[in-house]
């Protein structure tokens, strides 16, 4: 089973990008993030003629999470419990009643010290209470998405010019290392120790051509979803085409 995160920045936009992934790629499972519409404009007809089920959680023009898959597709979660957010940035379903899966999308944070950053490190604890809750469970769990932060200087092209500023300072850095002091493997570092890879680039500066980017999207397994990996990896290919997000799609096959 391949499954695979990615913040397609708007759905609507790129939905010509994600069919074609879709079709090369052939993922069963799709974690979705920044889909920024509606449930009801979200274009699950084009999604579902090629044999995919989906559920979302949108609102219009920002954020927006979504779980798209070949299997049967149970809802558990569109928000965080206990925490109160309008936004829409998570989502966790079971698939085939065997596997259960969540995207996320982690807030970006604006500046260090802002009320932007102090919302975002809420939202972490909310999520590392939440994903600490799953871990007495049997059920493998992966939670893919774009969490925002790099976890460590392998994942910046210049971790000196990063080290104070939003997706890798100090407080965020720690704030993500929770989730996997829980016992959640960073599922692409399992394959992949010591690399430079990213999976996003500023749309700014020429930064794709000059491969100066961070690897911010990140799949986290509980240990029983950890037995089962086969191989992990990043797929640059969407992001050198025409219009693209400026992120790409970081995946996992498991048993």
């Amino acid at each position: 089973m391949k499954i695979a995160t990615w913040n397609v920045n708007s759905i609507r936009s790129r939905l010509d990008h994600f069919l074609k992934w879709q079709a090369d790629f052939k993922p069963d499972v799709v974690l979705l993030q920044e889909t920024k519409c509606t449930n009801d404009n979200f274009p699950s007809l084009e999604i579902e003629a090629e044999g995919y089920n989906m559920i979302a959680h949108g609102q219009k023009s920002y954020n927006g999470v979504a779980i798209i898959a070949r299997g049967n597709i149970v809802e558990n979660h569109t928000s965080l419990p206990d925490f109160e957010d309008e936004q829409c940035r998570y989502i966790e379903a079971t698939i085939d009643g065997v596997f259960r899966v969540a995207s996320v999308y982690v807030p970006n944070g604006s500046e260090v010290g802002s009320d932007k950053f102090d919302y975002k490190l809420r939202f972490y604890d909310a999520l590392h209470k939440h994903l600490r809750s799953r871990m007495g469970e049997d059920t493998p769990f992966i939670v893919g998405g774009d969490y925002n932060v790099a976890f460590d200087d392998k994942d910046v092209y210049d971790p000196a010019k990063y080290r104070k500023r939003v997706l890798f300072s100090r407080p965020e850095r720690q704030a993500l290392h929770t989730l996997t002091n829980l016992g959640y493997a960073d599922v692409l570092r399992i394959f992949e120790p010591s690399a430079h890879l990213y999976s996003w680039w500023d749309y700014r500066e020429g930064s794709w051509a000059k491969d100066q980017g961070l690897r911010i999207d990140h799949l986290l397994a509980n240990p029983q979803a950890t037995d089962k990996l086969k191989s992990a990896g990043i797929d640059k290919t969407p992001r050198g085409w025409e219009k693209p997000s400026d992120h790409t799609p970081v995946w996992c096959e498991v048993e």
